[in-house]
C-alpha cells in the first residue's frame, strides 16, 4: 500500500487533455501524459483492499494494487513486469478501455475511484521511453504451426502468446494493414497508429508472420489452413454492422460508421483516397445515430473534417449523473459520460427514434423524421413506445449509423468451415476454446459478440492456452478467462 492515508488526503484528478482549439487542428492523440508527481499522488489513493474488487472488474485480472504501489514508490521497471504479467498490450487498454476496473474500485463506494487506467498507461509509456520493451522470442521452437485469422486485439494477443510458447504463428488479415479495429476502427486522435506499429514490430521480431490483404474465405479456402496448420484460431471479430431499415435508407449520404471511419484513418496513414470515394463531413449538417463509443469516434472525426453541425441521437433515455438505486457498486456504473469528442461540439439527443429519411429530389438525404420514445414493459418485454405529438424533422446531409454490431459475418469463412453457432449467431466454443471443428478455435468478439478491448485481449490469451494445450498436451501459458 503506497500511502495509508492517500485515499483520505487526495481527490481524483481528471486526465490531462490537449486544449480543444489545439487538438481540432490535427489528428494527433488528444490525451496528454500525466506529470510523474501528480500521477504518484493518484496512485497513492489505492487502498490495497483486502478483497480488491478491481480484479473482479478486470477480465485480465490485472494486478492493480501491486503496480499502483510500485508507481507510488518510483519502482517503474518492476511495475511494467507486473503489468505485462497479465496484459500483452497495456498501451491499448490504457488508452481505449472504458476501465471496468474503476467501476469496481472499492473507493468508489463513497468517493471517486482510483485513476487506474491513467496509472496503467503511464507505466507502459515510461517502459517504452526507457527501452524496457524488447522482443521475447521463444528459446525453443516446437515445430507446431498455428494460423490466426484476424489481427484485432484478440488475434494479436493470442499470436504473441503462442509465438512465445515456441509455435510458428501466421496472422491473416483481410485489410491492407495489420490491426483490425485498432487500425481502421479507432481514429488517430484516440490512439495514434505508431503505438500499434511498435508492438507489431516487436511481435515480428518474436517470429510472428503477418499476412495482410488476405481475406480467408474469399482469397483462400479456410479448410486449407486446417490442413496446412496444426490448429487455427478464428478471431475475426463481430463485423456485421447493425443497419437501420427505415424508409429512405437507400438515399445517398447515409453510411455505416465502419464505411466512414476507415477512410479517414487511411488518409492519416498517407493513402491517396480519391474525393469521389472519400466520405467527408466538411460543411455538412451531420447526424450520428448511436450514442456509444463508435458514435463518439464518428463525432470527433466529423468535427475535425469541418462539419457545419453535428447531432448525436440515442434511443435510450439520458443516463443519470450518479448511480441509480438499481445500479449498485460494484456493477458497471450506467451514468452520463462525456468523451473527449463530446467536449468539441455536439448536440446529444436522447430517447428518440428515426421513422424515416427524407431526400432532396436528387436522391440525397436532406433530413430525418424523429419521434420521442419512452421505455415500457409490454407483453413481458421492454419496448420503446412512441410518444404521440412529439414528431420533428432534423435537417442533415450526412448520416452516420453507429448502432453497434450483430455478430460475426456468417458468409465466407464460417460458412465454409461449417462451425456451429450459438443462438445469438456467434461462434460456439467449448471450455478449451475449440469450436465444433476439431483443431479450430475462436476468441474475442467472434465468439462473445460486440464487447470491450480488455475482453478481447483476455480471451486471446485464454484461447492461446487452449491451443497450446491442444498441441502439446499441457500448457504453462497463463489464462485469465477459462
Amino acid at each position: 500500500m503506497g500511502k495509508i492515508t492517500g485515499f483520505i488526503e487526495y481527490e481524483r484528478e481528471k486526465q490531462p487533455y490537449r486544449p480543444i482549439t489545439e487538438r481540432l487542428g490535427d489528428w494527433r492523440q488528444v490525451m496528454e501524459p500525466w506529470p510523474i508527481e501528480p500521477l504518484k499522488t493518484q496512485a497513492s489513493r489505492c487502498m490495497d483492499c483486502g478483497i480488491p474488487f478491481c480484479h473482479q472488474g478486470c477480465p485480465l485480472g490485472n494486478l492493480i494494487p501491486d503496480w499502483n504501489d510500485l508507481v507510488y514508490r518510483d519502482q517503474w521497471l518492476e511495475a511494467i513486469h507486473r503489468l505485462h504479467a497479465t496484459n500483452n498490450f497495456p498501451e491499448f487498454t490504457g488508452t481505449l478501455c472504458p476501465a471496468p476496473c474503476e467501476g469496481s474500485c472499492v473507493l468508489g463506494i463513497n468517493d471517486d475511484p482510483v485513476t487506474i487506467k491513467a496509472v496503467e498507461l503511464s507505466i507502459i509509456d515510461k517502459a517504452w521511453e526507457n527501452g524496457w520493451i524488447k522482443p521475447e522470442p521463444a528459446p525453443v521452437r516446437t515445430g507446431k504451426r498455428v494460423a490466426v485469422v484476424g489481427s484485432g486485439p484478440a488475434g494479436l494477443a493470442a499470436a504473441q502468446q503462442l509465438a512465445r510458447a515456441g509455435h510458428d504463428v501466421t496472422v491473416f488479415e483481410r485489410d491492407d494493414r495489420i490491426g483490425g479495429l485498432l487500425r481502421y476502427g479507432i481514429p488517430e486522435f484516440k490512439m495514434e497508429k505508431r503505438v500499434l506499429d511498435r508492438r507489431l514490430e516487436q511481435m515480428a521480431q518474436e517470429g510472428v508472420v503477418f499476412r495482410p490483404g488476405c481475406n480467408v474465405g474469399v482469397d483462400m479456402d479456410p479448410r486449407d489452413l486446417c490442413s496446412d496448420s496444426y490448429s487455427v484460431l478464428l478471431a475475426g471479430g463481430a463485423t456485421d454492422s447493425r443497419d437501420l431499415p427505415v424508409p429512405g435508407r437507400e438515399l445517398d449520404g447515409i453510411h455505416l460508421a465502419m464505411d466512414y471511419l476507415p477512410l479517414q484513418n487511411k488518409r492519416c496513414e498517407g493513402d491517396d483516397i480519391p474525393d469521389g470515394e472519400f466520405i467527408s463531413a466538411r460543411g455538412k449538417d451531420v447526424v450520428i445515430i448511436g450514442g456509444g463509443d463508435t458514435g463518439a469516434d464518428c463525432l470527433g472525426t466529423a468535427i475535425r473534417q469541418g462539419a457545419k453541425s453535428v447531432h448525436q441521437l440515442e434511443i435510450m433515455p439520458k443516463p443519470p449523473n450518479s448511480r441509480a438505486p438499481d445500479n449498485p457498486w460494484p456493477e458497471w456504473p450506467r451514468i452520463y459520460r462525456i468523451a473527449s469528442a463530446h467536449e468539441e461540439g455536439v448536440e446529444r439527443v436522447y430517447a428518440v427514434s428515426t421513422r424515416r429519411f427524407t431526400g432532396d429530389g436528387n436522391g440525397h438525404v436532406k433530413g430525418l423524421e424523429l419521434v420521442e420514445v419512452e421505455m415500457k414493459h409490454e407483453d413481458g418485454r421492454l419496448q420503446f413506445v412512441e410518444i404521440p405529438g412529439t414528431d420533428s424533422v432534423l435537417p442533415c446531409d450526412l448520416v452516420l449509423l453507429a448502432m453497434g454490431f450483430l455478430g460475426p459475418e456468417k458468409t465466407g469463412m464460417l460458412e465454409q468451415l461449417g462451425v456451429e453457432l450459438t443462438q445469438r449467431g456467434n461462434v460456439k466454443r467449448d471450455p478449451n476454446w475449440m469450436t465444433s471443428v476439431n483443431g479450430v478455435f475462436t476468441a474475442g468478439d467472434m465468439q462473445r459478440g460486440q464487447s470491450l478491448i480488455v475482453w478481447a485481449i483476455a480471451e486471446g490469451r485464454s484461447a492461446a492456452r487452449g491451443i497450446d494445450r491442444f498441441l502439446m498436451g499441457a500448457s504453462d501459458l497463463p489464462a485469465p478467462v477459462e
